[in-house]
C-alpha cells in the first residue's frame, strides 16, 4: 500500500529565466472632446476591468499562479496614449494584448502595432455607439498592416450600462489569452536534446530552425553521457536521492518479470542497483533541465544552472539503451504531476528525443496546464478482429473498434485515471488539484516491469497500468513535410474501458510491461479522415501521438494560428474554429484559408 499520506504540493515554482510574461488591456476611446469621450470614458475603463477580472479568474501560468493582466493608465485616443501604453507594457513585460472598445476609435492611431504582440480586439456590440465599426475598422487596419489579430464580437446587442461579459464573448476571450500565454510562454527558453536520433526515427532529428522560427525557442543539445558523468561523479543531491530510494521503496510496486527467459533475467542485486540509477536519472534529467541551487552548495556551479528548458527529449534507444538501464523510469516520473519530493508542476519529457511529438506535448500542457501522455499509436483494433481474438463483442463507446496507444517511456502516471473529479469519475488533474488520496490511488493502481531484455539490454523499468475508460481526451501531432513545412493533425476522443479479460488478451500481443491507454476518436461518418476509427488510424502522420485531457482541439487550432503553423486533420466542429480576423481573407473554406494564410504570414520569428 501507498503511504504518501504526508506528501504535500510544492506550489508555484520559479523554474525559467525571467518574469512571467503578461496580458495588457488596451481601452480604446473615441478621442473627440466636447462631450464624446468624456461620455465613454468610464464605459470604456470599466470593459477593460471586467476584462481583466475575467481573464485573471480563468487563466493560470503553468505553475498556478494567475495571467496577471496590466490596464493602460489611460484611455487610449490617439498615437500618443497608444505609445505611452506601449511604453508601460514594456516595462511590465506585456507579450498578449487585447484593445477593448464601446465605441468608434481612429483605427491605425490606436491599434496596438508591436509586430510582436498576440493581438485580439473586442468590440462591444452596442447600439448607442458604432464599437463594431471600430472593430471592421481596426482588424482590417491590421490586416493591411500584415499585423493578424482575433476579432471578438457578441452576437447579442447590450446596453451601454451593461457591464456583464456575454458568454461567447468570454469562450473566445479566454481562447484567445489561453493560447496567447502559452506563445508567450515558449519564448525565448529551450529545448534540451538529450542525445540524438534515435532508431532512425524522424521526430527524432531535432530540427534547430523551426523550434527557433516558429516558436522563439533556443535548441540545447548534449550528449547522453552527461548523464553518465553525472552519476558517476556525483553530480546531484545525497539528500534527495536517499529520500527518492526510501519513498520508491515504499510505492513503486515492481511487478514480476514475466516477459523475460532466464538467461535475461536479471538478479535481485542488479534490479536493485538498476532502481538507483533510474532515480538518478530522473534527478539529473530535472537538473539538466531546469537546474538546482544545491549543485552549487556542492561546488558545482555550472551545473547548478540547468538549461532553462521548457521541454526535452532522451534518445535511449539504442546506443544508451544497450548498455545502461532504460529512461522510462525518468521521462514517467518527469511527466507526471508528483515525485518523492511532493505534488509539482509536471515536465515534458518525450520519448526517444522526438521532439515534434515532444512539442505537441508542450502545446496540450501549456493550454491545459496539465500531464501529458506520450504514446506508440500502435493498433488499431476493428471490432471483427476483438471480437475473433477475445470473443466480446464490443459495445458503447468501443463498438466501432479502437487505437491502442502505448509506450515504455513518457506515459505520465496521472493517465492511470486513478483521480477522480467530485462525481468519482476519472480524470487528469491540475497539480494544484491533486491531493494525497490522489496519488496513493495513482501508486496502488500502477506496477514498475522490468524491462524487456530484447529491447533494452541494460534493464530498466517501465511503468505498467491500463487508463480508465470514458476519460475527455485530445490528441495530436506535429508533422514536418519537406516543402511544406510544419502541419499539426488533432483528434478529439475518449479513453475506452474493456472486460479485463479483453485487455489481458489483447495487450499480451504486444509488450505487457507497457501503460495501455484505448482510444476511440470522434467520428462523423464521412469521407476523410474522421469517417471511421481506422481512418484516423490510417491517416496519422508518425509513430507517436501526444494525448491531453479534455477537448482542447479548439485551443490548439487558435495556437497553431498563433505560430502560423497549419492544421491537416481536426474533427473540431467548424463553429469553434477562432483565428485571426485576415484569414477569412484567404478563401471560404477553413482548411485552404488557414493553409495560405500561415504560409502568407511566414513563421513567427522569421524565415524558416
Amino acid at each position: 500500500m501507498a503511504t504518501v499520506s504526508h506528501i504535500t504540493s510544492i506550489g508555484p515554482e520559479k523554474r525559467y529565466a525571467g518574469e512571467l510574461p503578461k496580458l495588457g488591456i488596451r481601452p480604446a476611446i473615441d478621442g473627440r472632446q466636447r462631450g464624446v469621450r468624456e461620455s465613454l470614458e468610464v464605459q470604456t475603463m470599466n470593459m477593460a476591468k471586467a476584462a481583466a477580472k475575467l481573464i485573471s479568474e480563468n487563466i493560470r501560468h503553468g505553475n498556478g499562479l494567475p495571467l496577471e493582466c496590466v490596464i493602460a493608465d489611460t484611455t487610449i485616443g490617439g498615437v500618443a496614449e497608444a505609445a505611452a501604453c506601449a511604453a508601460k507594457f514594456a516595462r511590465e513585460g506585456v507579450a498578449i494584448t487585447l484593445t477593448v472598445t464601446p465605441c468608434w476609435c481612429y483605427g491605425t492611431e490606436t491599434f496596438d502595432d508591436d509586430p510582436f504582440t498576440v493581438k485580439a480586439v473586442w468590440g462591444f456590440n452596442g447600439t448607442e455607439r458604432p464599437g463594431a465599426v471600430y472593430l471592421a475598422a481596426v482588424l482590417a487596419a491590421h490586416a493591411q498592416k500584415g499585423l493578424p489579430a482575433f476579432g471578438i464580437y457578441g452576437r447579442n446587442v447590450q446596453d451601454s450600462t451593461d457591464t456583464s461579459i456575454p458568454a461567447d464573448v468570454s469562450e473566445k476571450i479566454l481562447r484567445f489569452a489561453r493560447a496567447g500565454l502559452a506563445v508567450a510562454t515558449m519564448r525565448g527558453k529551450s529545448y534540451l536534446s538529450m542525445g540524438g536520433c534515435a532508431m532512425g526515427i524522424a521526430g527524432s532529428i531535432v530540427d534547430q530552425d523551426f523550434l527557433q522560427a516558429y516558436l522563439g525557442m533556443r535548441t540545447e543539445a548534449i550528449d547522453m553521457c552527461e548523464i553518465e558523468r553525472r552519476i558517476n561523479e556525483g553530480i546531484y543531491d545525497k539528500d534527495e536521492f536517499e529520500r527518492a530510494v526510501k519513498w520508491v521503496k515504499e510505492n513503486c510496486k515492481e511487478a514480476p518479470d514475466m516477459v523475460n527467459p532466464p538467461q535475461w533475467q536479471r538478479s535481485g542485486e542488479q534490479r536493485r542497483k538498476d532502481w538507483d540509477y533510474c532515480i538518478k536519472m530522473v534527478m539529473i534529467g530535472r537538473d539538466l533541465m531546469i537546474g538546482n541551487p544545491k549543485l552549487k552548495e556542492m561546488g558545482y556551479a555550472e551545473e547548478s544552472n540547468g538549461h532553462n528548458a521548457l521541454f526535452s527529449g532522451f534518445q535511449g534507444q539504442r546506443q544508451w539503451t544497450d548498455h545502461w538501464p532504460n529512461g522510462d523510469f525518468m521521462e514517467t516520473m518527469l511527466c507526471t504531476s508528483f515525485d518523492w519530493n511532493g505534488i509539482r508542476e509536471p515536465f515534458v519529457c518525450a520519448t526517444e528525443n522526438d521532439h515534434l511529438n515532444g512539442t505537441a506535448m508542450l502545446f496540450g500542457k501549456l493550454l491545459s496546464n496539465r500531464a501529458q501522455i506520450f504514446s506508440d499509436v500502435r493498433t488499431y483494433w476493428s471490432p471483427e478482429s476483438i471480437e475473433r481474438v477475445t470473443g466480446w463483442k464490443p459495445t458503447g463507446l468501443a463498438k466501432d473498434g479502437f487505437i491502442h496507444l502505448i509506450n515504455s517511456g513518457a506515459t505520465t502516471l496521472d493517465a492511470t485515471g486513478a483521480m477522480k473529479d467530485k462525481d468519482g469519475k476519472p480524470v487528469m488533474k491540475h497539480f494544484w488539484e491533486i491531493v494525497p488520496e490522489d496519488v496513493k490511488n495513482v501508486l496502488e493502481n500502477t506496477e514498475f516491469s522490468v524491462a524487456n531484455g530484447g529491447y533494452f539490454r541494460g534493464g530498466g523499468y517501465s511503468s505498467t497500468f491500463l487508463s480508465e475508460g470514458a476519460m475527455p481526451v485530445t490528441m495530436s501531432r506535429l508533422n514536418i513535410v519537406k516543402g511544406l513545412g510544419p502541419v499539426l493533425q488533432i483528434a478529439e476522443g475518449w479513453t475506452v474501458e474493456v472486460p479485463a479479460e479483453v485487455f489481458q488478451a489483447l495487450n499480451k500481443r504486444t509488450d505487457p510491461t507497457w501503460p495501455t491507454t484505448w482510444f476511440v476518436p470522434r467520428i462523423d461518418g464521412k469521407d476523410g479522415p474522421f469517417k471511421d476509427v481506422y481512418s484516423v488510424m490510417a491517416n496519422w502522420g508518425a509513430n507517436h501521438g501526444a494525448i491531453s485531457y479534455g477537448h482542447i482541439g479548439a485551443d490548439l487550432i487558435t495556437l497553431c494560428s498563433m505560430l502560423r503553423i497549419p492544421v491537416c486533420m481536426h474533427n473540431v466542429p467548424d463553429g469553434d474554429i477562432f483565428r485571426p480576423s485576415s484569414w477569412n481573407a484567404f478563401g471560404m473554406d477553413k482548411e485552404g484559408s488557414d493553409y495560405r494564410a500561415c504560409a502568407a504570414y511566414g513563421p513567427l520569428y522569421g524565415k524558416y
